[in-house]
């Protein structure tokens, strides 16, 4: 199933933008995890739109109710359902997309693959609205491994051309980790999220949009976690952060960037710290081979431009198979960017805790 994952922990979402409500099924959890409501609701916040203007102004609470696999604040080790209701939908706005592709986006390719039995409004299962049930999901695995002394954070590492300072590659703190998230733009610094603010904000008065890249960080992950060829902590963290509408790109540690240098200078020493084996550099970002090293995890997410803009563009009637041309409307987000931030955490945290639980098996 396309819209299901994992090994230890199976997830499965499952919903449609303007359907009546959106979900996710975690099948796997540990039984006996506390989990913290207050501290979930306020995780999906950060992801929830309608908040300011650089964010679509679409209204919904996205508070989960939890269907089953938890009680008396614990979860049970049964699948745990969370469901989040949709309750502003314009699905009027979508009366064309049933046989008009928007450019860049999964119309043409929908009707292709389900024969036109898609739901066309709003995007539908391919909308990046069915990322409140990811962030639900991955809220639950960031509080199941912060007990267990693991921390994930991310921020917006560039909008555009504008560049936020880097995590600490080496000296990573939770203290690091958890400062974005506490912001209204998630951002190491202020001055550098200003820019950004102001590029989103010439966008949106253009009609027109722009992307950029959210970095994610771990500390206290394990060494010795993962295992190669096709089942590393890259693969399995790479496929879910794919299942994140927008994202065409990911890398781990330096990236494409290691590929204009010498292995002099991108090889990590190893060094002995405190009886502890670590390494004096992190261009490999925490992972070598597939298996974690116990550096710091540091991985990038790029995110495409939000493909729905207003301003006129060239398409094709694929029923009428006819040229035609478009005006998006509807309302979205001239950056996907500061509401994908806690998307990247959530997909992150999902992944190792799966992996590490199958260690633990």
């Amino acid at each position: 199933m396309s819209s299901s994952w994992g090994n230890q922990i199976k997830l499965s979402i499952f919903g449609e933008s303007h359907g009546p409500a959106i979900g996710v099924v975690l099948d796997g959890l540990p039984a006996g995890e506390p989990l913290d409501l207050d501290v979930l609701l306020s995780f999906m916040d950060r992801r929830r739109p309608g908040q300011n203007r650089f964010s679509t102004p679409r209204k919904e609470t996205d508070a989960p109710h939890i269907l089953s696999g938890f009680y008396q604040g614990r979860t049970t080790g049964t699948p745990l359902a969370v469901v989040i209701q949709n309750s502003d939908t314009h699905s009027a706005d979508y009366a064309q997309m049933s046989s008009v592709a928007r450019p860049a986006h999964a119309d043409y390719t929908g009707y292709l693959r389900y024969h036109g039995a898609q739901d066309p409004r709003g995007g539908g299962h391919f909308s990046g609205r069915l990322t409140a049930p990811l962030v639900a999901a991955g809220g639950i695995a960031k509080q199941i491994l912060a007990r267990r002394g693991v921390v994930v954070g991310a921020h917006i590492f560039s909008v555009g051309c504008q560049n936020d300072l880097p995590f600490d590659p080496v000296g990573l703190t939770a203290e690091e980790l958890a400062a974005p998230g506490q912001k209204t733009f998630p951002v190491l610094d202020a001055k550098a999220g200003e820019s950004m603010q102001q590029l989103i904000e010439s966008c949106r008065m253009a009609q027109d949009s722009v992307g950029g890249v959210v970095e994610c960080g771990v500390i206290g992950f394990p060494a010795g976690v993962g295992s190669p060829i096709f089942d590393g902590l890259e693969n399995r963290l790479a496929s879910l952060i794919f299942g994140i509408p927008a994202v065409k790109g990911i890398e781990f540690g330096a990236g494409f960037e290691a590929s204009r240098h010498f292995g002099s200078q991108m090889n990590d020493p190893f060094r002995l710290e405190n009886g502890q084996i670590r390494t004096t550099s992190n261009h490999h970002g925490g992972i070598l081979g597939g298996i974690s090293s116990g550096m710091p995890i540091l991985l990038r997410a790029a995110f495409k431009p939000t493909p729905s803009i207003s301003r006129p563009q060239e398409t094709v009637d694929f029923q009428k198979m006819e040229p035609t041309q478009l005006s998006i409307e509807g309302r979205h987000d001239p950056c996907v960017v500061p509401r994908a931030v806690p998307c990247v955490e959530a997909a992150t945290a999902l992944a190792l805790l799966d992996a590490w639980m199958e260690k633990i098996e």
